[in-house]
């Protein structure tokens, strides 16, 4: 497949009137499938309405049929398209939260979405995405998109277009640049189908954040708990990994450098994902800063560009720091987790390898 590549300055006025958003947005409505990018990370859109463009996304990004998808709007009145019985609180976060980095799961409207976006489920999720190429496009292609990440599933989100062109390249019909993302993180996933809210996925709206709005918000036992089966989008299987096995250290610089040595004596090129303030304290074969503890924002926004490096280096094990899991801390862990495949290493209990 011939992958089209559009550059857009998002900057721009009336950016769904230019050719690039106009070929983009037609080609979504010949369900075909287009990556754009978001406040979050980029993503890979197609008609929502469509099962034919629906399994295009699961086609390109090898990603399992039973993993749901979230769907993006532009205006927040579409909501109703696509879901019914819409809580106040739910109405409160969209009021607030919209157009952000924020996804809410919702009873879902009978025929509004394609099954194939929603497998077995009577629910749907829905967001608007806070970036001006993004509503653009949808507002042109006049469809709510079915949108995941733009990236070969497993693989770590992409959050500049090269990471998307490096993953699907002749894969899809093509690829809107606009830049680097911001957040860097995809969104937080709250189920409002209940009473009190759950987090199913932590993401770029923190837990305190939507107390301040909702009250009382919950977390799903399955980020809390092993074995337990996850409800989001995207949180079933094995996600956001680099190409080599990534253990998360917990310990100090000493023991993480220790670490570092015996595996190099081993004969294997050794990776350290770090911050701005312990970079200079490794000895390794790539030592790679994600941003800095003083505002971990820059971690979040940093962190799959650096994961992405490390197979640019060729290392063959990648040692992280860990990091506090507060505020937007607690997505960073939960993207690392997946990423390690929840391997560990503890200074005062052994290897859990």
């Amino acid at each position: 497949m011939d992958t089209k590549y559009w550059v857009v300055d998002k900057q721009l006025e009336q950016l769904e009137d230019y050719p690039q958003i106009k070929e983009a947005a037609k080609l979504l409505q010949e369900n075909e499938v287009v990556a754009f990018p978001t406040e979050t990370v980029y993503g890979l859109g197609a008609n929502a309405k469509s099962d034919e463009a629906v399994d295009k996304i699961y086609q390109a990004k090898g990603r399992p049929s039973d993993n749901p998808l979230i769907v993006h709007i532009a205006k927040i009145e579409q909501v109703d398209e696509i879901a019914e019985d819409i809580s106040e609180t739910a109405r409160s976060l969209i009021a607030h939260f919209w157009p952000g980095p924020l996804t809410l799961v919702l009873k879902k409207k009978a025929n509004a979405v394609s099954e194939k976006v929603t497998p077995g489920r009577n629910t749907v999720a829905v967001r608007m995405p806070d970036h001006p190429l993004a509503l653009a496009l949808i507002r042109r292609a006049n469809l709510p998109l079915a949108a995941p990440s733009a990236n070969l599933s497993g693989k770590p989100s992409p959050t500049l277009a090269g990471h998307v062109s490096d993953d699907l390249s002749g894969r899809v019909a093509g690829i809107l640049d606009g830049g680097a993302t911001g957040v860097g993180l995809e969104s937080t996933v709250l189920d409002c189908t209940d009473e009190i809210p759950i987090i199913l996925r932590p993401g770029g709206v923190t837990k305190e954040q939507l107390e301040e709005i909702c009250g009382k918000v919950e977390i799903d036992r399955a980020l809390l708990e092993e074995g337990q089966a996850p409800k989001a989008p995207g949180m079933k299987y094995k996600h956001y990994a680099p190409t080599a096995p990534l253990y998360i250290v917990n310990g100090t610089l000493r023991f993480m450098q220790a670490l570092i040595a015996k595996k190099q004596q081993e004969g294997y090129r050794v990776g350290v994902l770090t911050t701005n303030e312990n970079e200079v304290s490794y000895v390794a074969d790539a030592v790679i800063s994600c941003g800095t503890l003083q505002d971990l924002r820059t971690v979040a926004s940093n962190l799959y560009e650096a994961l992405r490096l490390f197979d640019k280096r060729g290392v063959d094990v990648i040692y992280s720091e860990d990091f506090p899991s507060v505020g937007i801390g607690q997505a960073i862990m939960n993207r690392l987790e997946k990423a390690a495949a929840h391997k560990f290493i503890y200074e005062n209990e052994g290897q859990n390898e």
